[in-house]
């Protein structure tokens, strides 16, 4: 009987899932590397071999991959509103069992459907859906071991777009960013029970995910809410430094805090780039640089809404709020060039970036992938492909895309629009 890799996150070593599954947000380490073996350096003429696809709704999530099984989310509406959680054969595309449960959304705009990735752990997977409802699940039959209604439990002051940020594990704790009141923007509950364990920081919730990084030769969780970035013991939720963050418009942010070295580096599509350097023997932080332009159309450094940056070396390549892609210099956030060939212009114009060895993965919005090389020299296009037709449920212009980040597994990349799954071999 095939059993699920353990997922154990932990910053500064290799994690003992296996390097050819994909069990969480941007990966088993959680920083968007792929490090799977005999993968295509060019896409064959005869365009890439189709495994499988399986129909499904609409929705933003994209798949985790564990020991063969892939999860998925999505929402129907007919007969009536509903989030569901998919579990299907990664080797032949079989459907293997489907969760559903009533979640009717209210006040939260971009309706397609679930936002956050979810997390396996052993022969559990972990769900969170846009109004909050949080399911663990048996991983291998689809029965539910726990669930908790987060808003009504803690009170969400719901985001403008629902609650997006992908869960964390560390040790027996599920880490979430949910913007409750009563000091509960961030929760830790134990991942066995559902029950709370801590709760810390007073801010709004913005939509990126809670990352696991080492201070001062200690785990830390690292988050980035709609009112600051926040570094968190966490065992307990100690607040160990923050630095107030508030943004001018709304809070807006959904990019994953990106770390190299001591330094970590966030961008926002109103408020721009930010440089953090983490001090290393201590708790504490300075603030490097800060840039930010006149308007969404008039930026400075990096004005990003979806897109994760890489952050390499002594430079961050990433899209700006129009499709732009750059690359900046890290000590100071200037420009060193822009391209405009990766994904046509467009507000909120997004790329998927997963690096694989010395060249990158670049899954844009038109549903194509794209193998290439960054540098400071420039972009450098290797080959790209068609994966998956762009759709109109997550957003309902430039006749629809292709927003949810894809999964590198098993010599394939799985990927998911608002009407199919697809699995698609990378395999050289």
């Amino acid at each position: 009987m095939r059993r699920l890799a353990c997922v154990g996150i932990v910053f500064s070593i290799c994690l003992t899932a296996m390097a050819d599954d994909w069990p969480q947000w941007r990966g088993p380490n959680r920083d968007g590397v792929w490090r799977e073996r005999g993968i295509v350096r060019k896409f064959p003429k005869e365009g890439l071999r189709r495994e499988w696809t399986v129909p499904i709704g609409a929705g933003y999530s994209g798949p985790a991959v564990a020991d063969d099984y892939v999860y998925v989310t999505d929402r129907i509406v007919e007969p009536e509103q509903k989030e569901r959680v998919h579990c299907v054969d990664l080797i032949n595309g079989k459907k293997l069992w489907s969760f559903e449960y009533p979640c009717a959304y209210s006040n939260i705009g971009y309706s397609a459907g679930p936002r956050a990735c979810p997390l396996v752990d052993d022969s559990n997977v972990y769900v969170l859906g846009a109004m909050g409802h949080l399911h663990c699940l048996d991983a291998i039959t689809g029965t539910k071991i726990w669930s908790r209604d987060l808003q009504k439990d803690f009170k969400i002051r719901m985001p403008a777009w629902g609650i997006a940020a992908a869960p964390l594990l560390w040790r027996d704790l599920l880490i979430l960013q949910i913007g409750g009141a009563k000091g509960a923007c961030i929760i830790a509950l134990d991942k066995e029970s559902g029950e709370e364990e801590w709760r810390a920081l007073n801010d709004r919730a913005c939509y990126a995910s809670p990352i696991m990084i080492e201070q001062a030769g200690r785990p830390t969780v690292l988050v980035w809410t709609g009112d600051s970035v926040a570094a968190l013991d966490p065992k307990d939720g100690d607040v160990r430094w923050r630095y107030p963050w508030a943004p001018r418009n709304m809070p807006i942010g959904v990019a994953t805090p990106v770390v190299n070295g001591d330094r970590v580096f966030l961008t926002s599509f109103y408020d721009g780039a930010l440089m953090l350097r983490i001090k290393p023997d201590e708790f504490g932080y300075d603030v490097l640089w800060h840039r930010v332009g006149r308007s969404e159309n008039d930026t400075d450094g990096l004005h990003s809404i979806i897109s994760t940056p890489v952050f390499e070396g002594n430079y961050i390549y990433g899209v700006d709020s129009y499709g732009q892609l750059r690359c900046l210099d890290a000590s100071n956030g200037d420009r060193i060039w822009e391209d405009q060939t990766a994904v046509p212009k467009a507000r909120w114009s997004t790329i998927h970036f997963v690096k694989y060895r010395d060249r990158y993965f670049l899954f844009n919005e038109r549903g194509e992938l794209i193998i290439a090389r960054l540098s400071p020299e420039g972009f450098h296009e290797i080959d790209r492909t068609k994966i998956i037709d762009p759709t109109r449920d997550q957003l309902a212009r430039r006749d629809g895309v292709c927003w949810s980040h894809p999964a590198f597994a098993e010599q394939c990349i799985i990927a998911r629009n608002d009407n199919e799954l697809v699995c698609v071999s990378l395999e050289d």
